[in-house]
């Protein structure tokens, strides 16, 4: 199996990033800088460069620039998500967005991390892992999700939070490290005033 097709896997590895061929990111950051380049009404031209980013995207996956990732196609958008301004994916390995995901500014979804002890760290050696991120979540502004994550439907993280365990379904989650607050009820339905 080649670097490309192990770090394309639903699984988490260990490399050293001497043996990442770095070509792999050179399209990436061609197709991210010519996105982040485009004018705000050159709507197809975006869904254009997205289609050819990501590994798969929706004609609802919508990108405020600027954006930046890894790879791009390590991206799984397979319904509608909308990722707000300034959000980076380092996608070391796939990244999966549910249907109705909204991702606020400033948000990093980070497969890829380091080891915490100094010597295998300065030998070069990467860790990486997927992240799942469900239906309908919403990731609130500068929130850090890290690999090995699941995000559960429905759920709410609030901003500035460090998502690096599991998030279940229908919860709000906030802190540093971020944990469930609580269930999401009736009583959080804004009531429409006429």
């Amino acid at each position: 199996m080649d670097i490309k097709e192990m770090i394309q896997k639903d699984r988490p590895y260990v490399i050293s990033y001497k043996d990442m061929p770095m070509n792999l990111q050179d399209k990436s950051k061609e197709l991210y800088f010519e996105y982040n380049q485009t004018r705000p009404t050159e709507a197809d031209k975006r869904k254009s460069i997205i289609k050819k980013l990501f590994a798969e995207s929706t004609e609802q996956t919508m990108i405020e620039p600027s954006f930046r990732c890894d790879y791009g196609f390590n991206i799984h958008s397979t319904g509608m998500a909308f990722i707000n301004y300034n959000c980076s994916i380092l996608d070391t390995s796939p990244v999966y967005l549910g249907d109705g995901v909204f991702i606020a500014p400033g948000v990093c979804i980070a497969c890829a991390s380091h080891p915490l002890d100094p010597k295998q760290r300065a030998s070069g050696m990467e860790t990486s892992a997927p992240i799942h991120i469900g239906n309908n979540v919403w990731l609130g502004a500068n929130v850090s999700v890290l690999g090995g994550v699941t995000i559960g439907d429905n759920s709410v993280i609030g901003a500035g939070s460090v998502v690096n365990k599991d998030i279940p379904a229908g919860v709000i989650a906030t802190g540093i490290p971020c944990k469930m607050l609580r269930k999401i009820t009736e009583k959080d339905r804004i009531l429409l005033t006429k």
